[in-house]
């Protein structure tokens, strides 16, 4: 079982925001979390929300627990304000789901 989200970013800043996946990704590892997909994307078709997005992904973490924990971790957060902050400009969170 595992727990997933698909997320779809507006990137302002592409070179910052592989930064961001460079530094939190072994962090996301040590919480039994990782990517499943990722995609850019040039043209969004329907969008109920009005948000730019130009990236989507799939995360997922071995728990909905984990997932939390993960977010709210003092180095994750560290990690967010020092590069996600200036490279992503809108976060849509698409679906989340418990996979059986």
């Amino acid at each position: 079982m595992s727990y997933e989200m698909a997320v779809g970013l507006d990137i302002i800043n592409d070179d910052i925001y592989t930064s961001y996946r460079s530094a939190m990704t072994p962090l996301l590892e040590e919480y039994g979390g990782g990517f499943r997909y990722d995609f850019k994307i040039s043209k969004v078709l329907k969008n109920e929300e009005n948000r730019p997005i130009n990236r989507v992904f799939l995360i997922y973490f071995k728990d909905q627990a984990s997932m939390n924990t993960f977010f709210n971790h003092p180095d994750y957060l560290e990690i967010k304000s020092r590069f996600f902050e200036s490279s992503v400009k809108h976060t849509t969170i698409l679906s989340e789901y418990e996979v059986l």
